[in-house]
């Protein structure tokens, strides 16, 4: 089969998309498939007449996930064409000769929906869910009065402009949020109205639109769902501090547990309510929902990733892998899916 994986891109987790790109690449390639990997915004300036069996290196460009952002200013001086298209030269033109694009991106302009409403116009097929559903769950604030909608347990909260901020917190600590970010960049927990002013500063660094919500204090779980069943629930432990970026990304960050330690009828509750925020939602394919719960066993659900990360530290394929089913298999199954 002929597969594009696409990765990169100009978001804030673009470093985290290239290396789920890579893993990705070599999990398909030892499948027995052609598989390109392509970062969508530098694109590829070579031959592409059968691209899919040209002798490249394809995971050359990808590098290891820092501590820190990438450096998008640096990355976006690399386009030769001066940025006037978001798809890089010829990508367009390779993922149309593929028979399914697999979709490593996470962030903006990868998972907020735009390019898999282009993908649609275009008639690509790829994995993961719609442009609709993709665009709600980019969104905090929408996926909030969705969970509300649908009595799906969330913390409370209000959301707000630039334009028009909430200058005073609605209660302390409070957790402040970039609406539209993803691997906890613009995320902060502020616990005095001076910490609450540096955390909104921060947020609106990153999106024009800040959610800010009741700070859960207790245990943060995930889970993933494919297919609409929802799998093993994985715990997540830092060492130290919240599960921000450096903690996501960085191994032995965290203490990760999958099935987590709960007992039996949370277990199944949280699952339960995984699989319902899921429809709600509107999700296709497979997704990963995150949780936290308070020091009196009430959950609640924080939002939902409609591309999890597939890197080495990544949470969906150590939940897929409780159940057996292995990276390069799970991999196998999303393309399956997207099918």
């Amino acid at each position: 089969m002929k597969i594009v994986v696409l990765a990169g891109g100009t978001s804030t987790e673009r470093d985290v998309s290239l290396v789920t790109g890579k893993n990705v690449w070599q999990a398909l390639v030892s499948k027995g498939h052609q598989v390109v990997l392509l970062d969508v915004y530098l694109g590829y300036e070579g031959d592409t007449s059968d691209i899919f069996n040209r002798d490249v290196d394809w995971i050359a460009q990808v590098g290891n996930i820092t501590a820190e952002c990438p450096d998008l200013n640096a990355v976006k001086a690399l386009r030769k064409d001066g940025e006037k298209n978001f798809f890089g030269p010829n990508v367009l033109t390779i993922c149309q000769e593929a028979d399914v694009v697999f979709m490593a991106l996470h962030g903006e302009c990868g998972e907020d929906g735009k390019i898999q409403a282009a993908f649609d116009l275009f008639g690509i097929h790829y994995t993961g869910t719609d442009s609709v559903s993709s665009a709600i769950c980019m969104d905090k604030a929408i996926t909030k009065d969705i969970f509300k909608a649908y009595d799906i347990p969330t913390p409370q909260g209000v959301h707000f402009t630039k334009e028009n901020p909430i200058t005073e917190p609605i209660a302390l600590p409070c957790v402040v949020k970039a609406c539209r970010g993803g691997s906890s960049i613009g995320v902060s927990i502020a616990v005095t109205k001076e910490e609450y002013h540096r955390a909104l500063e921060d947020a609106l660094r990153y999106d024009d639109k800040v959610v800010v919500e009741q700070y859960i204090k207790g245990r943060e779980f995930s889970v993933g769902v494919i297919d609409g069943k929802a799998l093993p629930i994985i715990e997540i432990a830092p060492i130290c501090g919240f599960y921000d970026y450096k903690n996501k990304y960085q191994a032995g960050s965290a203490v990760e547990t999958c099935p987590a330690d709960i007992p039996e009828n949370i277990t199944k509750e949280m699952q339960k309510c995984a699989e319902k925020a899921y429809c709600a939602l509107r999700l296709k394919n497979y997704a990963r929902l995150d949780f936290m719960m308070d020091e009196n066993g009430n959950f609640y659900c924080l939002e939902a990733n409609t591309l999890p990360g597939m890197t080495s530290t990544s949470l969906l394929p150590q939940e897929a892998a409780a159940v057996g089913i292995g990276f390069e298999d799970l991999c196998q199954k999303i393309v399956d899916m997207a099918l």
